[in-house]
């Protein structure tokens, strides 16, 4: 049998039908003689232009609102499903009356700006480069074209650091960079900055670097509030691994700036000494005094119940907190240790499944998480597939909604539909990454011959803590005879 080196670079469509197939398209796949890295054209930089054409894509697909959309007609934005907050909050959060972000008090019911620190940062630095002369109507499209420059700086970094977490795998970076409903979504909103700043946090904790990893992890926080969770799968495997070390300078960078970037705008002083200024918890409030919204699985049992689920706020931390305990018994308990992306995905998608909103461009948040932790094409594809559908869903259910007896759009009972799909194609990715950890020789990254090439410090050692049993080959797995065998870390006596 032909032994694999481990540096040999791991070619998808000599593995996966659905990258083989997709390669005809550009002459087939990668043959034998290829000389890979010997171009100026390498996997990163593809995929980074591949990144940009896709982003630009996006932004194509949205100028019906950009010729008015945005600004004329009560249900256009929507029935070209091209709605962005961008333009809308330019003037409705007084960046085009020149407010500052968390000091400034706006006009109407939302008193300061609900998004945060980081985020309001990006924000405003966007609306120093949009000028201010002009109509209302030019300012804003200038302000979307601005933001949406600054975004796909985001999506390449984003693309880029998929493309280099896993060293031998550069080309699952595709994935990230080839996702329709990323391009759908990537200028909806500012979720890219911190999408950005996790993926590059990720990178560098697979280089062994946990303070950069924990500082990036830290703004990413400062920027969207998700990104903490990957701290929760890094305490697990740290533990099962006995690496204390790694994860307090990961620990201390994150809290570390969080803090500088959260406290000159949190803490105030007056004659009555320090507070938590309003304009800055104005984010946790809001999040936490917000209903049950579009695309949550608590929308949908409130509507086919008729049950206003009040206390869904209560619903949803009890199952945040159960799930993370499941993740976390899984991590200790599973025959091998888990790759660190693969539980990242898994409590980045049970705090989507559980969330009272899901909005269109959270699906932003899994996608590089799912090309790292499952990077099948074909069960990429089949989610991302389902979450298109969501995507025109919502917004045929808000024209729907918004046009009166017209009626015209997609009715509830589809809109319904359309969640189900979301919320069952995210599952289905969750069983299949629950699958792998649970029988390691079935995780296409490991089958390669590698162990986490996402874990950094982890990649290979040894573990110190196990509630389960230590892995031994599976008895029944001919199928996968031909791989090469890892020699993964033991339980210390």
């Amino acid at each position: 049998m032909t032994s694999v080196r481990r540096d040999d670079p791991v070619r998808p469509t000599k593995q996966d039908e659905v990258a083989a197939a997709g390669s005809e398209l550009i002459g087939g796949p990668i043959g034998r003689h290829a000389l890979l890295g010997m171009h100026w054209l390498t996997p990163v930089r593809i995929i980074a232009l591949v990144a940009i054409g896709m982003f630009a894509l996006g932004m194509v697909q949205k100028l019906p609102c950009y010729n008015g959309g945005w600004f004329f007609g009560a249900t256009s934005q929507y029935t070209h499903a091209c709605y962005s907050d961008i333009p809308h909050l330019y003037a409705g959060r007084g960046f085009a009356d020149g407010l500052i972000p968390y000091f400034d008090r706006l006009p109407g019911d939302m008193e300061y700006l609900e998004y945060p620190v980081l985020t309001g940062v990006f924000m405003e630095v966007a609306s120093w480069m949009t000028p201010h002369g002009g109509g209302i109507q030019h300012r804003e499209q200038i302000y979307w074209l601005v933001n949406a420059g600054m975004l796909m700086i985001c999506a390449a970094v984003v693309a880029v650091c998929v493309a280099r977490t896993h060293r031998r795998r550069p080309w699952d970076g595709l994935l990230v960079a080839l996702a329709p409903a990323a391009a759908l979504t990537a200028t909806i909103n500012w979720d890219l900055l911190a999408i950005a700043l996790t993926a590059a946090g990720m990178l560098m904790w697979s280089r062994s670097r946990p303070l950069a990893a924990g500082i990036l992890i830290g703004l990413a926080t400062a920027a969207k509030l998700y990104p903490v969770l990957l701290l929760g799968p890094l305490l697990a495997l740290c533990w099962r691994a006995g690496a204390w070390r790694a994860f307090r300078k990961a620990l201390a960078g994150a809290v570390a700036s969080w803090l500088v970037v959260n406290l000159p705008v949190m803490i105030t002083h007056d004659a009555g000494g320090f507070h938590i200024r309003e304009g800055w918890a104005k984010f946790y409030t809001f999040s936490q005094e917000r209903p049950i919204d579009f695309g949550s699985i608590w929308l949908l049992i409130s509507q086919r119940t008729g049950n206003p689920l009040e206390n869904a706020n209560t619903y949803a931390t009890l199952l945040m907190i159960v799930g993370c305990a499941a993740i976390g018994l899984l991590a200790l308990y599973a025959p091998r240790r888990p790759r660190f992306a693969q539980l990242a995905f898994l409590v980045v998608a049970l705090f989507i499944l559980t969330n009272k909103v899901y909005s269109p461009q959270y699906v932003l948040w899994l996608t590089p998480l799912a090309a790292l932790a499952r990077p099948r094409w074909r069960d990429f594809l089949i989610w991302q597939a389902c979450e298109v559908m969501y995507f025109i869903g919502i917004w045929t259910y808000l024209a729907y909604t918004g046009s009166g007896d017209k009626h015209q759009g997609l009715p509830t009972e589809g809109y319904q539909l359309a969640i189900a799909l979301h919320l069952l194609s995210t599952l289905y990715l969750c069983a299949l990454v629950v699958r792998d950890i649970l029988m390691p020789e079935r995780d296409v990254v490991r089958r390669d011959g590698d162990d986490d090439p996402s874990g950094g410090v982890l990649d290979r050692s040894p573990d110190v803590f196990v509630l389960g049993r230590a892995y031994h080959p599976p008895r029944h797995a001919v199928q996968f005879q031909a791989t090469p065998q890892v020699r993964w870390g033991v339980v210390r006596d």
